[in-house]
């Protein structure tokens, strides 16, 4: 092996986070090495967010067509994919080349690598590239992990080999298909199962449990159900997987019952179904985090997962490493990446002030977890940010919840067709403050942003009570939520 380089900084993973903290720690002039193996800027501009948001706001654009005649006139409308299609290799991905992400962070200053890395002491990182053999980096000031997650893949007979589709594929579809069945009911699943069907796909959505997006509360998961049902999804619930076979152009899928139980009432429906075909097979069973490979133990750090391991306030693993991104645990968005990596860049930076004698940059804050928001871009939207009822009950804290339909709120009655949705919050009684929220409707993710600031900052539920809402929106639900508190 070749002697060590020695540099400020390896990042390794430029995903959103990685990206974040290489690009701002070179443009400070610090000597910073950032290791890829695959796409600069990683899951979310490829093959995550933007791709699949695309897909997503083009099929509500179908969906809006089609509510013309409950309120504006009559509508001729020829859904075309290859439209979406076409925006996501020209204005998305560049046809999934990330030339222009690599030139962005060169131009700051930056070193890329193309490889693969792993730890091979403390604050070492040796690179197993395909041009250049392996290269060893030993970083003074800190490395940062940032080695995302992969579609979790189930073991299933007759499954591995055959052209399924997981998140990456479906996004570079040139065409919808004539069917797809979908294995999941999380966020993925229901967004991408949503947007094909819009474009002429029928959709069959195989769930090993009761219901869809089962981390949510119940009635998020209840919501969708009722709007899938509508626009012609067919959900089985209690379902396993236990064979697969493709061949002429087709997927035949054998189902059992699960173990997970009975859906109460209208859940249970698909129970009787034992094989399922389709054209295209969509796995979507959540994301495994690619930890293993990092070789942890090299930089001393003690971890048989697998769960994430344990990071300090300012999220290191040990003195000089740092772990950020999907594989904290902390839940895997970009949003939450970035903040993570922007708390990162602070404390390096705060560390090469200080071994350079010279005055220390503003503390960027300790990374929080009580209030992380997401949003399941499925029409309607889904937001939440904080506790869920059970969690909070589970956690034993003493609660009241509100909970107002957002069809009875001026704008909802207004919006008519589309209208569905709710406001669900959380009140911790002993504190007074909102510990969770939910937002479901045609702005669902917008309308979250107060509510994220509400259990961010911990605002007094007497404070909400007495702010000024604008009227009419959807945002007004809020405080007829809070009214509702009991």
């Amino acid at each position: 092996m070749a002697a060590a380089e020695e540099v400020d900084v390896v990042v390794l993973g430029m995903g959103p986070g990685g990206e974040s903290v290489a690009g701002e720690l070179a443009a400070a002039g610090l000597s910073v090495v950032g290791v890829e193996a695959r796409l600069v800027g990683g899951e979310c501009p490829y093959y995550g967010c933007v791709p699949s948001k695309m897909m997503i706001r083009a099929g509500n654009v179908v969906a809006e067509a089609l509510r013309v005649p409950g309120l504006a006139g009559t509508v001729q409308l020829t859904p075309d994919f290859s439209k979406v299609a076409g925006r996501i290799r020209s204005e998305a991905t560049d046809n999934w080349d990330d030339a222009v992400a690599a030139k962005r962070f060169t131009d700051k200053g930056g070193r890329l690598v193309r490889g693969t890395g792993r730890l091979t002491g403390p604050r070492e990182v040796t690179v197993s590239t395909s041009d250049a053999g392996e290269l060893t980096f030993r970083a003074r000031l800190a490395v940062v992990l940032n080695p995302g997650t992969n579609p979790t893949i189930p073991s299933v007979p007759g499954l591995e080999g055959t052209p399924f589709w997981t998140n990456r594929e479906a996004v570079q579809a040139e065409s919808a298909p004539k069917s797809l069945a979908v294995l999941g009911g999380g966020p993925i699943a229901v967004e991408l199962a949503q947007a094909f069907t819009r474009f002429g796909t029928k959709v069959t959505m195989v769930l090993r449990g009761s219901s869809l997006l089962s981390r949510s509360e119940p009635e998020a998961g209840e919501l969708l159900a009722q709007v899938f049902r509508s626009e012609g999804i067919k959900i089985l619930h209690n379902k396993e997987v236990t064979g697969v076979v493709q061949s002429r152009g087709r997927f035949r899928l054998a189902l059992a019952d699960s173990s997970s139980g009975k859906a109460p009432g209208d859940g249970a429906r698909g129970s009787g179904v034992s094989q399922l075909s389709a054209e295209k097979f969509l796995v979507a069973t959540g994301r495994t985090a690619r930890l293993s490979p990092l070789n942890l133990a090299a930089a001393g750090v003690e971890w048989a997962g697998p769960a994430a391991p344990a990071v300090d306030p300012h999220m290191q693993l040990t003195d000089g490493v740092y772990l950020i991104g999907d594989a904290a645990g902390e839940g895997a968005f970009t949003h939450m990446s970035m903040y993570q990596g922007n708390i990162v860049a602070g404390h390096i930076l705060a560390r090469h002030a200080q071994q350079q004698g010279d005055s220390q940059p503003p503390d960027r804050g300790a990374a929080e977890s009580h209030a992380v928001p997401n949003v399941t871009f499925t029409d309607p939207e889904v937001g939440s940010v904080g506790l869920t009822e059970k969690q909070a009950r589970d956690a034993g804290l003493s609660i009241r919840v509100g909970l107002t339909k957002l069809d009875a709120s001026t704008r909802g009655w207004i919006h008519k067709s589309g209208n569905q949705g709710f406001v669900k919050i959380i009140e911790d009684t002993k504190t007074g403050v909102l510990v969770g929220a939910t937002s479901a409707g045609p702005s669902g993710g917008e309308v979250l942003s107060a509510l994220v600031l509400a259990v961010h900052a911990r605002i007094p539920v007497a404070t909400l009570k007495t702010m000024i809402y604008a009227y009419p929106t959807f945002h007004r639900a809020i405080p007829e939520a809070l009214a509702a508190l009991k």
